[in-house]
């Protein structure tokens, strides 16, 4: 005991710096699911049918989401680097190009997002859930460009090591959000009872606040106004460009295969029933929630490592990695224990239903097993960010996500005829499988850097 007690006495540094840069990020990423997530909750209190059509058109609408959100993770650790070595210039210019880049990707998606509400009733769902999903699903569609534009700004404010402003407006966001939910879905203050089409213009409305708060941030705050300025076509430019893509393309393809195994899981969960596409998205909403806390712990190390590998500090990345893997893992563990623990009480936050009630509390006690696999995969695959390697991360999830998950999932789901069960013992595995191959590819790039640099003069 005592040895575990002076071994992570030799952290506590490490543990109060990593969470010191986490915690600002950490409301800030929550803060995109809580948008979400207000959604659901409330939704859930008009009727399950409604709840179903927006796991259904969250589903769909989350892979071009995410893929816009792991393009624009690229800037923070290409900008980190340019700021340890102090090159100003080629900051504006990362800055410059990765707005141009982000904004026209999110014209391309939104465009794909839009046809692909053609394909809804070749998806297996009920009517009334399709009926509910699509105007829902066109308002999500709207609120990709000016999260974009958030996002950009957000990532780009991360990396040269500010991360407070994107927390502040993110906290009012959500309340902004919420007040509108509350108003639109169930038609308060002398508005019109809109169910979950209120909910989706309360997002957009969310959304374009983050992006227009932020851009006043950039343009009046001392910090931010000399980028601002330099905000120019002309420094768009090949090398930013290339620079961008190598690193923001490879996590953008990563976190859609992850979002894909999720999202075409949540499709398979509604050929079992709109009750059970349901109980599929609260265990789905609640998951989120601890995901997007150990997420932002995930950012901060790769901010963290980035800035260490610059310098070429093996004894700091280490360090600085195996602390956000002890934070993350003690924070899954508990959150595991709580899912186990008050599975027959969260449903209740979400819905009334006793049915649907009834079969999410058991789905809870494989979720909080399920807790410990995520958190240790998203904290592995930020290091490798963090050091710059992401195309081997990219490798990896095809074999962990697509491989691996889809089809144990539809084998357990369907041809054992365990269901929604079968469905997330299959994510523990895909997981789990990743964290091992994230895990492997982490200890080959240090045995790598340790000897470059026993042999460097």
């Amino acid at each position: 005991m005592r040895k575990i007690i002076l071994y992570m006495y030799k952290y506590l540094p490490f543990y109060k710096q990593n969470i010191r840069l986490a915690m600002p990020i950490i409301l800030s990423q929550a803060g995109q699911i809580v948008v979400q997530q207000m959604d659901i909750l409330m939704v859930g209190y008009v009727s399950t049918v409604q709840l179903a059509a927006s796991a259904f058109a969250n589903s769909v609408f989350v892979i071009g989401l995410v893929m816009l959100m792991g393009f624009s993770y690229g800037l923070t650790p290409a900008v980190g680097h340019q700021i340890s070595k102090n090159n100003t210039k080629n900051i504006d210019k990362m800055l410059s190009s990765s707005l141009f880049l982000n904004i026209t990707f999110a014209i391309i998606i939104s465009i794909i997002l839009y046809f692909t509400s053609y394909l809804f009733k070749l998806m297996g769902q009920e009517d009334d859930v399709i009926k509910y999903a699509t105007p829902y699903f066109y308002t999500l569609i709207l609120s990709l460009l000016p999260f974009v534009v958030f996002m950009t700004n957000k990532q780009f404010a991360e990396g040269i090591g500010n991360t407070k402003y994107a927390m502040y407006i993110t906290i009012i966001s959500n309340l902004i959000n919420i007040g509108l939910n509350y108003t639109l879905i169930f038609g308060k203050f002398g508005a019109p009872a809109l169910g979950l089409f209120g909910a989706g213009i309360a997002t957009f409305i969310a959304r374009l606040f983050l992006a227009i708060s932020f851009l006043l941030i950039f343009k009046y705050n001392s910090l931010f106004k000399t980028y601002f300025k330099n905000i120019k076509f002309a420094y768009i430019n090949k090398v930013s460009i290339r620079t961008l893509f190598s690193i923001g393309l490879p996590i953008s393809i990563q976190m859609l295969l992850e979002v894909s195994a999720f999202a075409i899981s949540a499709i398979m969960a509604g050929w079992l029933g709109a009750v059970s596409l349901a109980a599929n998205q609260i265990a789905i909403g609640l998951a989120s929630i601890s995901f997007m806390i150990v997420t932002g712990i995930g950012s901060a190390t790769t901010i963290r490592i980035s800035h260490q590998y610059s310098h070429k500090d093996l004894p700091h990345i280490i360090m600085a990695a195996k602390a956000s893997i002890h934070i993350v893992l003690a924070f899954m563990g508990m959150a595991a224990i709580s899912f186990i623990v008050f599975r027959n009480y969260l449903p209740k936050i979400y819905t009334q239903d006793p049915h649907l009630i009834a079969l999410t509390a058991p789905l809870l006690i494989i979720v909080g097993l399920f807790q410990l696999f995520d958190g240790l995969q998203v904290i592995l695959l930020s290091i490798l960010r963090g050091l710059g390697d992401v195309k081997h991360a990219m490798f990896y999830a095809f074999i962990a996500y697509i491989v691996i998950n889809l089809p144990l999932g539809y084998y357990l789901g369907f041809k054992l005829n365990m269901g929604l069960a079968g469905l997330w013992i299959a994510f523990i595995i895909g997981l789990g499988s990743a964290a091992i191959l994230f895990l492997y590819r982490f200890r080959t790039i240090y045995s790598k850097l340790k000897i470059k640099l026993k042999t460097t003069p």
